[in-house]
C-alpha cells in the first residue's frame, strides 16, 4: 500500500516542500530511500525500524520503498525520520492515511521512539504560513521558535506514539502558543557595562560613534590596554533589536542548530568571537550543504576579530564582500544560496608582534622587517572597509586604580538611540538601516559639505593618500557625528573628527 506524508527540506536559508511517499509491498524484506538523500537520511531506515518496534507498532517483513519528492532537491539531516515513520504506519494501515495529509511533519527519532529536536524550525514555520497546510508537528523542544508565527498551528510532541495519537484524534492538545510580549520583554540583558571601563575616553567616543552609525572599527594598541574590554561592551549600547531583526537572527541560529531547547527568539544582539585559526568556511560559511558562518551568525550584531593579523590572509580577504554587500553568497555545483551578513565589525591588533612599538615605557624588540610583515597581513582593501581606526594607548596607574566609574551603558545608549532615530526618519522611504549602509545616492543627498568642510577633505585626500572608498566612509562617519550632535548640516568640526578616525592607519601601516 502507498501512503504520503508532508515535510520540509532546508538548503541554506531556503525551505522546500517535500512529499514523503512510502510504499510497502510484498517481496524480500528491504528498505530503500530515493530522492537525493544524504547519508543521515539514508541511515534513517535503521533508526525508524527500531523506533517503530520499540513503540509497540508492527514492522512487517516486506519491501519498503521511500521516495522523497521532488527528486532534484537535496535532502539533508535527520528531520525526515518522523514523517517517514508515520508514512510507514499509514502504509501498513496502523494510521489513517487521510488524516496524515493535514500536517507538515519533521523530527528526528531515537531508537526508543522518542523525538529529538531538529534544525530550522522557525524557517519551516515561516515557509508554510502562506501554504494551504498550516498544521505543523515537530519536536517539543522546537515548538517555541515555530509558534512565533501566529498564522500556523504548532504541535510539539515527545514521541512517535504521541504523534500517532495526535493525528488519530485520541489526544486533542491546544496548539502551542508563545506570548510575544513576554519574549520581547527580555531584550538586551547583558552582564557587562561600559561603567567597568576606566579611562580610554577617546576610544569610548569612537565606539559610541561606531554604534550610532553601525560603522566598522579597528582598535590598535598594546596588550592589556582594554581593546577586548571595549569590544565586548559594544552590544550594550547598540539599539535593541526590532521584532524583524530578532526573527532574521533567530532564523540563522535555528538553521545552524544554535538555539537552546525551548528558546523562542534570539533577543540579544549576537556577539561572535571566532578564533584566529578559523578557516574561511568557518568564518563566511560553507560545506557541501551550505551552513552559515560566523559572519552570518553575527547578523544584526557584532563580529569581533581579536588579533586581526593572526588570522590567515585568505580568511580576512573572504570578509571583503560581506562587509561591502551585507550578505554572503555561497555557490556550489548544484545551487547557490545567500546568507544575510549585516554586522558591525570590531577588529583589534597590536602595533607590532611584541605589542610595544612606540610604547613610552616598555621597549619594543621587533625588527623593522618583522613589524612590516606583521602589519601587512591586514590588506589595504580590507582596511578601507573599516570606517574607524583608533589608537588605544596603555593605561597609566591612576587610570585603572581610581574610584570613579565610567559612564554607564544606558546613558551612552540613549544618545545612540537618538542618533539612530534621526537616521530612521531620514531613510524611512529607503531600504537603509543606518548611515554605514548609505550608497552613492544617499551620500550625495545627505552628506553635503560647506566650503570649509570641502577644503578639509581636499587636504586629507592630497596629504594622506585617502582612496575613493575611504573618502565616502569619512563622509558617512561625519554624518553620524553630526547626528549625535543633533545637527542637520555636517560642519567642519565633524569632518575633522571623521578624518582623524581614518588617518591613523596611514601612520601605522606606512
Amino acid at each position: 500500500m502507498l501512503a504520503k506524508a508532508h515535510s520540509i527540506a532546508i538548503f541554506g536559508m531556503e525551505a522546500h516542500s517535500v512529499e514523503v511517499e512510502v510504499d510497502v509491498a510484498h517481496g524480500l524484506p528491504a528498505a530503500i530511500i530515493v530522492g537525493l538523500p544524504d547519508l543521515a537520511v539514508k541511515e534513517s531506515k535503521d533508526r525508524i525500524k527500531s523506533a517503530i518496534k520499540n513503540s509497540r507498532f508492527e514492522y512487517p517483513p516486506k519491501r519498503v520503498t521511500i521516495n522523497l519528492a521532488p527528486a532534484d532537491v537535496k535532502k539533508e539531516g535527520p528531520s525526515f525520520d518522523l514523517p517517514i515513520s508515520l508514512g510507514f504506519l499509514a502504509a501498513t494501515k496502523q494510521l489513517s492515511p487521510e488524516k496524515l495529509n493535514d500536517y507538515i511533519i519533521l523530527g528526528e527519532l531515537a531508537l526508543d521512539g522518542s523525538v529529538r529536536p531538529v534544525k530550522g524550525a522557525l524557517l519551516v514555520a515561516l515557509s508554510i504560513r502562506s501554504k494551504d497546510k498550516k498544521k505543523l508537528i515537530l519536536p517539543q523542544e522546537n515548538a517555541a521558535e515555530a509558534a512565533i508565527i501566529k498564522e500556523i498551528e504548532v504541535y510539539g510532541i515527545r514521541s512517535l506514539v504521541e504523534a500517532v495519537k495526535l493525528i488519530e484524534g485520541e489526544i486533542q492538545p491546544a496548539p502551542f502558543r508563545v506570548n510575544l510580549a513576554d519574549v520581547l520583554k527580555d531584550l538586551s540583558s547583558y552582564e557587562v557595562d561600559f561603567s567597568d571601563v576606566k579611562g580610554q575616553f577617546s576610544a569610548k567616543r569612537a565606539i559610541e560613534i561606531a554604534a550610532a552609525g553601525s560603522h566598522n572599527v579597528l582598535m590598535i594598541g598594546p596588550p592589556g590596554a582594554g581593546k577586548t574590554m571595549l569590544a565586548r561592551r559594544m552590544s550594550t549600547i547598540i539599539p535593541d533589536m526590532s521584532l524583524k531583526e530578532a526573527l532574521e537572527t533567530t532564523q540563522i541560529h535555528s538553521v545552524a542548530g544554535f538555539l537552546s531547547s525551548g528558546q523562542a527568539l534570539v533577543t540579544n544582539r549576537p556577539f561572535r568571537t571566532p578564533h584566529h585559526t578559523s578557516s574561511s568556511a568557518a568564518l563566511v560559511g560553507g560545506s557541501s550543504v551550505p551552513q552559515p558562518g560566523e559572519v552570518s551568525l553575527a547578523h544584526n550584531g557584532v563580529l569581533f576579530l581579536d588579533e586581526l593579523p593572526e588570522f590567515h590572509r585568505d580568511v580576512l580577504e573572504a570578509l571583503r564582500q560581506p562587509l561591502e554587500d551585507n550578505l554572503i553568497t555561497i555557490s556550489r555545483i548544484s545551487r547557490t544560496t545567500t546568507f544575510p551578513a549585516r554586522v558591525l565589525l570590531i577588529a583589534t591588533m597590536n602595533p607590532c608582534p611584541c605589542g610595544y612599538f612606540s610604547d613610552p615605557v616598555r621597549e619594543c624588540h621587533c625588527t623593522p622587517h618583522q613589524i612590516q610583515k606583521y602589519r601587512s597581513r591586514a590588506s589595504g582593501p580590507l582596511l578601507d572597509r573599516i570606517d574607524i581606526h583608533i589608537e588605544v594607548p596603555s593605561l597609566k596607574y591612576k587610570d585603572f586604580t581610581g574610584d570613579e566609574s565610567g559612564e554607564p551603558s544606558n546613558q551612552i545608549k540613549e544618545r545612540v538611540n537618538k542618533a539612530r532615530q534621526i537616521q530612521q526618519k531620514r531613510f524611512r522611504e529607503e531600504n537603509i538601516h543606518c548611515n554605514a549602509t548609505m550608497g552613492q545616492k544617499q551620500i550625495k543627498l545627505y552628506c553635503k559639505l560647506d566650503k570649509e568642510g570641502k577644503e578639509l577633505l581636499k587636504v586629507a585626500v592630497n596629504e594622506l593618500g585617502i582612496s575613493a572608498r575611504a573618502y565616502d566612509r569619512i563622509l558617512k562617519v561625519a554624518r553620524t557625528i553630526a547626528d549625535l550632535s543633533e545637527e542637520d548640516a555636517i560642519l567642519a568640526e565633524h569632518i575633522s573628527e571623521a578624518i582623524q578616525y581614518k588617518s591613523l592607519d596611514k601612520s601605522i601601516f606606512a
